[in-house]
């Protein structure tokens, strides 16, 4: 008994007897025998084949129609339909139709961890590859150094790097380039004199050695150390007095103390100085005191001086009057101008001569 089988355009059938392969049916209607299977195929996917792909590839009709893609172990492959990536291929035997659809694959080879292929870097952050690729981003402010295995292996420039995934340990140590600031705040430090004050100190630095800097761990914690360190040794050979006027010659010495050592750790120093000095309260109350008695004896000081050249004007005054007759009769003339200009009302009484009255008011009269 036979049966009649349609085969649809841009399809193929594989006709099976007890799984056995027999032929490939071509587009149009077929008789089949009803003792074969027939499995229809559409020819624009990838061949799914309902027996091991290698039995089928034994007979050469088959193994012509078909694009066989080999990816061996440890490798994938990246699979291209009319130039546009369409999926990644894992190890094995891939089977796809001829004749409708131009297959291109690109092999990556996954032993390594550098990417050599020509992959463009739109297709490796597609989810597909995510699984088989690291990256690691290095800032436009950072530098970054690779190890492979625990070794250096190359500096990474800013930007964004892509490795292939695999057993291989790689390890970016990265660090920031720019201006950087520590703060040293609250150091309490004995003077000289045995006074209890608290520093807050500041310094600026950069990175000058990124090999050195990963070679020192926590090297900014190391930093701390050699600084505070140094403060409080510049800072013990001062009294309080000297401290607070010398407080600006303190910087240069703990930063020349440093320099170098911060060097061997990768720093470079770049100014530093000390931001506030502060005073436990009772020395503060002290200093206060002490300020007011001396801003009260400056101004006491200064009234003297105003007091004693105002005297000494006057007697000079004194003296060219008593010789200077003219001089008198001129300043006396000013009084009266003085005291007539506060007088509002004058009254006069009897029929006398006014103007007589009035130099009687102004004039003293002569003695005899």
């Amino acid at each position: 008994m036979i049966t009649r089988t349609k085969v649809a355009a841009y399809n193929k059938a594989l006709v099976f007897r007890n799984n056995r392969y027999i032929k490939t049916l071509e587009e149009g209607s077929h008789w089949v025998k009803s003792a074969e299977q027939v499995m229809l195929y559409d020819m624009t996917k990838p061949f799914q084949p309902a027996v091991d792909l290698n039995i089928l590839l034994q007979h050469t009709d088959l193994a012509e129609a078909l694009e066989v893609i080999t990816v061996k172990q440890q490798e994938i492959a990246l699979l291209y339909e009319n130039g546009l990536f369409k999926s990644v291929l894992t190890p094995g035997k891939h089977a796809y139709w001829k004749g409708i659809v131009e297959y291109s694959v690109t092999h990556i080879d996954l032993s390594k961890y550098e990417i050599t292929e020509q992959v463009e870097r739109a297709i490796l952050v597609r989810p597909e590859l995510q699984t088989y690729v690291r990256f690691y981003t290095v800032e436009s402010y950072e530098k970054g150094l690779l190890y492979v295995d625990g070794k250096f292996n190359k500096a990474l420039e800013p930007g964004i790097h892509y490795f292939w995934k695999n057993p291989i340990a790689l390890t970016v140590y990265k660090t920031d380039i720019r201006q950087l600031q520590m703060e040293i705040n609250g150091q309490e430090i004995l003077t000289k004199d045995k006074a209890n004050i608290r520093i807050n100190f500041t310094v600026r630095y950069n990175v000058a050695d990124i090999y050195k800097l990963v070679e020192n761990k926590e090297y900014d914690k190391q930093l701390y150390v050699l600084l505070q360190l140094a403060l409080r040794e510049q800072v013990a050979v001062y009294t309080l007095d000297e401290l607070l006027d010398k407080r600006d010659e303190i910087s240069p010495l703990v930063m020349n103390t440093v320099t170098e050592k911060a060097l061997h750790l990768g720093v470079q120093l770049l100014d530093c100085g000390i931001r506030d000095i502060i005073l436990p309260g009772d020395v503060k109350e002290i200093m206060n005191q002490v300020l007011i008695a001396e801003k009260k004896a400056q101004a006491n000081s200064i009234m003297r001086r105003e007091e004693t050249a105002s005297t000494r004007s006057l007697l000079n005054t004194a003296k060219l009057m008593e010789e200077n007759e003219m001089l008198f009769k001129l300043k006396e003339m000013e009084y009266v101008e003085k005291i007539a200009d506060k007088i509002s009302n004058i009254t006069l009484s009897g029929g006398g001569d006014i103007v007589g009255q009035l130099k009687q008011i102004f004039v003293p009269a002569k003695k005899g």
